[in-house]
């Protein structure tokens, strides 16, 4: 039989706590609490909760900074989190999403909107589960994209889980589902991972056929990293395959026109930290190849900044391409976590 949500919640008002479990636990979800962020995150650690309400103003570790330390982690991240405060003011709510946290929930809680949200939330997560989980029959071609000299260096040291990681030239594309959330209001789980996962298996073709490599899936997109000698090539190659993408979703909608999707996309190139991660399971051995820094932190950013069915670029991929594409000059914008504000082009066809 399969057990109830588990919610935590952590909050250092005993009265909202009380009544927050008695409610939960009245709707068939298991409970555990926290009074203060440091024994959340020690709650955490020994049992992952299925969702966390967390409020902000807290003794020992505030619920901000519990926030971001769990959306840093690669264990603890997909769990989602709901931040309840009594703060006034949109600015606070801001705070709280950059801190990472997925919903919020304004105090004095209101039932019918507490319901709302932790279902919605959970219902989210158990799609990203799920797609996740079918995804890890796509995932066993990525040991199709570890370079033969990461093969031969794993031989020669087979008890390195983790290749050292080097700076590299290279262009990142990130690909995220237009209005996955919607989706998952009106589609069941399933007939939503089977959507997404079509979708994906071309899109990875796509990418493999292109020589890139596959960062891990997760949630409602993935990063795709390009490497090759020459610099200007891989920024070319990483802009080609994004268009590719694009008209790949047009064939798809068109086999598909009862749930059609769209997809919008970020790349930037320049250097960034690069290495390969080996997992043992049961499964066999699986493979990430992840790319970090800067470079990786802004394509994520113009990705998020991109409406549906566009590419945005950022400046260095912009040079290298010089005229060998058609470009809409969209101005400078302030992105999200960056300090400096970015000139950003969108992408719209070959020259």
């Amino acid at each position: 039989m399969t057990r109830p949500p588990r919610i935590l919640i952590v909050d250092d008002e005993r009265m909202i706590v009380d009544y927050l479990e008695e409610y939960l636990q009245r709707l068939g979800y298991e409970t555990a609490t926290a009074a203060n962020g440091r024994e959340a995150l020690e709650k955490v650690a020994v049992d992952s909760p299925d969702l966390i309400l967390l409020d902000i103003v807290m003794p020992v570790i505030d619920g901000l900074k519990v926030c971001r330390i769990l959306k840093g982690d690669e264990v603890t991240r997909l769990i989602p989190i709901v931040i309840m405060t009594s703060l006034d003011g949109i600015e606070d709510r801001i705070k709280g999403i950059e801190a990472g946290a997925d919903d919020y929930l304004a105090k004095p809680i209101n039932p019918r909107e507490l319901t709302a949200r932790i279902e919605t939330a959970l219902r989210l997560k158990r799609n990203v589960d799920l797609k996740i989980s079918e995804l890890h029959r796509i995932k066993d071609h990525f040991a199709k994209f570890v370079p033969e000299a990461v093969k031969r260096l794993v031989s020669a040291n087979p008890e390195a889980p983790e290749l050292a990681k080097r700076e590299r030239d290279l262009s990142v594309l990130f690909l995220d589902i237009s209005g996955y959330a919607d989706l998952s209001e009106r589609l069941p789980p399933q007939a939503l991972n089977t959507l997404v996962e079509r979708y994906f298996s071309t899109f990875l073709d796509r990418i493999q056929e292109a020589g890139g490599d596959i960062n891990e899936t997760a949630g409602d997109g993935f990063m795709a990293i390009f490497q090759d000698a020459d610099p200007d090539a891989h920024a070319a190659t990483t802009t080609e395959t994004a268009l590719a993408l694009l008209a790949a979703t047009q064939a798809l909608n068109r086999e598909n026109s009862e749930h059609p999707l769209s997809v919008h996309m970020g790349i930037n190139s320049g250097a960034a930290l690069v290495g390969s991660t080996r997992f043992e399971g049961a499964r066999g051995t699986r493979w990430t190849f992840t790319a970090s820094g800067p470079v990786t932190n802004l394509a994520a950013r113009l990705a998020a900044a991109a409406g549906p069915g566009q590419v945005l670029a950022g400046p260095e991929t912009v040079r290298r391409l010089g005229d060998r594409y058609r470009l809409e000059r969209l101005g400078s914008q302030h992105l999200k976590n960056i300090l400096e504000d970015v000139e950003v082009h969108r992408v719209l066809s070959p020259s």
